[in-house]
């Protein structure tokens, strides 16, 4: 249980890299990159979990992160920057 938080942890603070290519977002702050790609590791296992299609996999995990992420900043753009 720990060790797959860790590993969470870390696979989702590689990720914040990718989101903000992806979403084309400033990637200049590695602080809010890291907290954004751990928040959408969370925020994809989360739901990739619910739906049963929760990974066990190392890429699964990336990919879930990244699909996380990229949700987590489409609802930040969409609801809380204007």
């Amino acid at each position: 249980m720990i060790l797959a938080i860790i590993i969470d942890l870390l696979i989702g603070a590689l990720c914040g890299w990718l989101i903000t290519n992806l979403m084309k977002m400033d990637s200049s702050n590695l602080i809010f990159n890291c907290c954004l790609g751990i928040i959408g590791s969370f925020v994809g296992n989360l739901l990739g979990n619910l739906i049963g299609i929760g990974s066990t996999s190392l890429i699964g995990s990336i990919i879930l992160a990244v699909l996380g992420g990229c949700l987590v900043v489409w609802v930040y753009r969409k609801f809380i920057a204007k």
